[in-house]
């Protein structure tokens, strides 16, 4: 259920600020957009795995605190990364 090596890199190479880029906030961010994604599909077939609805929990709080991080140190990245991935930001 995790990413291939084909969807990370394309993934990374989209949201990487320059070459060699794996650990800014805003891959980071888009990582786990697309694993939650991922799992919310999961989801809607499997209904009652407990255990990934609680890996899903976990993904979506490791993403709020570092859109949160974003927001505090550069709101100008953090509205660019809000808007390209479609997230809701308050």
């Amino acid at each position: 259920m995790s990413l291939t090596v084909e969807e990370k890199t394309a993934v990374i190479d989209q949201y990487a600020r320059h070459d060699g880029d794996t650990g800014s906030p805003e891959v980071q961010i888009a990582l786990l957009t697309t694993r939650i994604i991922q799992l919310t599909e999961h989801l809607r077939a499997h209904k009652h795995d407990e255990s990934s609805r609680r890996g899903l929990l976990k993904l979506v709080g490791q993403r709020r605190r570092l859109l949160a991080y974003l927001r505090a140190r550069d709101f100008g990245r953090f509205s660019a990364v809000v808007e390209k991935l479609k997230l809701r930001a308050k």
